[in-house]
């Protein structure tokens, strides 16, 4: 099987359809969805009814922290995703908020976990954005879950590790379209990026495609209109940011 790995997909339709057509293209038969549906973007409705359709037709999804939001009570407060999530909710069918409802917080395949963010407590939504953080979670994939391989999200950038010898995380930065080898006697996390929202400085969305057959994993960056995703947040009336961190790629 070849996985398609789609996080922090963010309401932003145009790029989840160009990383969907993508990965089909690559040869993709299975997808995982790992979490951040919806918020930030302006199309949360289809976002939503695609990755049902997808999960309809046997795609694994786990739940982010933007989906918990956008399917709870409203927020008290005014930060932009407090607006954002209400904003979002008052968007959606009951349908679709009890899809959000229904999400697990972790899925396996294979010896693989997926979750959008850190293993060690799924619904703390912890960054994995240091060399100590990314120790605690590969431990707790093995010992909480019994996984060797970790796929996440929630970083909004790409980015791979595998545990050395000493228990230490050993980083390096993916290149686009080049296959890794994760070697069975390592435990590896993979930080898939954000479809939705990238925050690296590229505007084109991320995705990762995992050749389970092989023990191969690709990262991906793709073009797409992001300049209408942006025209459509500013239309929505969502908070300027949003958009500018579109058009920006950060």
């Amino acid at each position: 099987m070849r996985l398609a790995l789609l996080s922090d997909l963010h309401a932003n339709r145009g790029a989840l359809l160009a990383c969907l057509a993508h990965a089909r293209r690559a040869g993709a038969d299975g997808f995982a969805i790992l979490g951040d549906l919806v918020g930030y973007g302006a199309e949360p409705v289809p976002v939503l009814d695609t990755v049902m359709e997808l999960a309809e037709r046997g795609a694994l999804v786990v739940r982010g922290n933007h989906d918990a939001a956008a399917h709870g009570a409203p927020a008290s407060g005014g930060t932009g995703e407090q607006l954002g999530a209400d904003w979002t909710r008052a968007q959606l069918a009951p349908r679709h908020r009890e899809f959000l409802a229904s999400l697990p917080l972790t899925a396996r395949i294979g010896d693989a976990l997926l979750v959008h963010a850190d293993p060690y407590e799924p619904a703390q939504w912890q960054y994995l954005d240091r060399p100590a953080l990314v120790r605690r979670a590969l431990g707790a994939a093995q010992r909480q879950w019994g996984a060797t391989k970790v796929f996440c999200g929630h970083v909004h950038q790409q980015q791979l590790y595998y545990r050395a010898a000493d228990g230490q995380p050993m980083a390096f930065s993916p290149v686009p379209d080049v296959p890794v080898p994760l070697a069975a006697h390592r435990h590896w996390l993979a930080i898939v990026g954000s479809v939705g929202q990238p925050r690296d400085g590229d505007p084109r969305a991320m995705y990762a495609l995992f050749d389970m057959a092989q023990s191969r994993l690709s990262f991906h960056r793709i073009a797409y209109d992001h300049t209408a995703a942006a025209a459509a947040i500013r239309a929505a009336g969502l908070p300027e940011s949003f958009a500018a961190r579109l058009e920006r790629g950060r």
